[in-house]
């Protein structure tokens, strides 16, 4: 392609790189590998969520000579024990079966003795696009000597590691609205629901009720998707009742902003979320469960949240949080906090373990009183 036709498909489709980790993370979604380049290093990388003897044995056909490796965070490592303060490629002394890769990515600690060494700048750039497809956050890498040969056979993406690195601000660069429309609530109040999209597809919507003054500062509750919650009324979080808690108030007030934002699970996604409820029926809180996973203690980004705001013209507010992390995201973004409003629900007997862990472990805002009731 010529230098002009390269700026026309930059201009309309964005930068290579993007585009890149884009596919990257179709191929993850599909369980397929790709290739990971960094400086002189290039890794075949294979996402382990949904990994089968079949996908594996495909995988280790591309491999030879080398044996792959376990690709995990600094989180999962050292909750596997290792003394590390990076992510870690952990190596088996012979071929590994599926049951036991998943062992060292989502089980309990195996008793499989392995060698670790660092990850690399293009294992750590294959781990973050595991995140970034919502699987689990491990890779199975092999370094290959004839890298372009493999990526020309079998037609395998090619990623620079330095691109990963840059798409979630790039992703936040390219938000757009994509439509609006007024909508009836059930309260009997109309909301115009706001939705934008991002080059991900990813689409989250802002609820404005009432007529705006940007003047003045603009009550805003920053609300993290919660299938469970929100949608079937779980009792083991929060969410649903901070979400109509919040849109009342709204109401009452004549005016303000819900950000509706697709971060289900504090940002692993859902299946995640699900595995984690499942290692705090074993005994976990919610905060060790993220981090035995293998994620961070939130890996949510507010960036698109101040985006989000910053195009409503909307950049003083007044934050209807109970979360410290929230506060400064948003600050760290540009976005003037004017003040903070408590959003305080109902504890129950599922909810409170979980609410004292975030007051405890995570600095929420939550009254002693509250976490004190029967």
């Amino acid at each position: 392609m010529s230098r002009v036709g390269r700026d026309v498909a930059s201009a309309l489709f964005g930068s290579n790189g993007q585009i890149g980790v884009t596919r990257g993370v179709a191929e993850f979604h599909a369980g397929r590998p790709v290739l990971v380049s960094s400086g002189c290093e290039t890794i075949l990388a294979l996402p382990v969520e949904g990994l089968d003897a079949t996908r594996l044995r495909e995988f280790m056909g591309l491999c030879p000579p080398a044996l792959p490796c376990l690709a995990i965070t600094e989180r999962r490592a050292r909750a596997l024990g290792f003394d590390t303060d990076t992510a870690t490629k952990l190596r088996f002394s012979s071929k590994p079966r599926a049951e036991t890769i998943l062992a060292f990515v989502a089980g309990a600690k195996p008793h499989r003795r392995v060698a670790a060494i660092p990850a690399g700048a293009a294992a750590e750039a294959a781990i973050e696009l595991a995140k970034l497809s919502q699987g689990l956050p491990a890779v199975l890498v092999a370094e290959l000597v004839s890298a372009d040969a493999i990526a020309s056979k079998h037609q395998i993406v090619v990623i620079e590691a330095q691109s990963v690195a840059y798409f979630r601000a790039e992703t936040i660069a390219s938000l757009r609205i994509a439509s609006r429309a007024s909508v009836p609530l059930k309260s009997g109040s109309r909301a115009d629901f706001v939705v934008f999209r991002d080059d991900r597809g990813e689409s989250p919507v802002a609820i404005v009720i009432g007529k705006l003054d940007v003047s003045k500062p603009v009550p805003v509750r920053v609300h993290s998707a919660c299938l469970t919650g929100d949608v079937f009324g779980s009792r083991r979080c929060d969410c649903g009742d901070q979400l109509t808690l919040s849109l009342n108030r709204l109401e009452e007030q004549y005016g303000g902003i819900v950000l509706y934002l697709p971060q289900e699970g504090r940002g692993v996604g859902l299946a995640n979320k699900m595995r984690c409820y499942q290692m705090q029926d074993e005994g976990l809180d919610t905060i060790d469960a993220n981090t035995t996973l293998g994620f961070e203690e939130d890996e949510r980004d507010y960036r698109i949240a101040a985006r989000m705001l910053q195009m409503l013209d909307c950049t003083r507010i007044i934050l209807m949080t109970n979360n410290p992390a929230k506060l400064a995201g948003l600050a760290e973004a540009g976005i003037e906090i004017a003040g903070r409003v408590p959003i305080e629900a109902p504890i129950n007997g599922d909810n409170r373990r979980y609410l004292k862990a975030k007051a405890a472990r995570a600095g929420h805002r939550l009254s002693p009183t509250l976490l004190s009731a029967p």
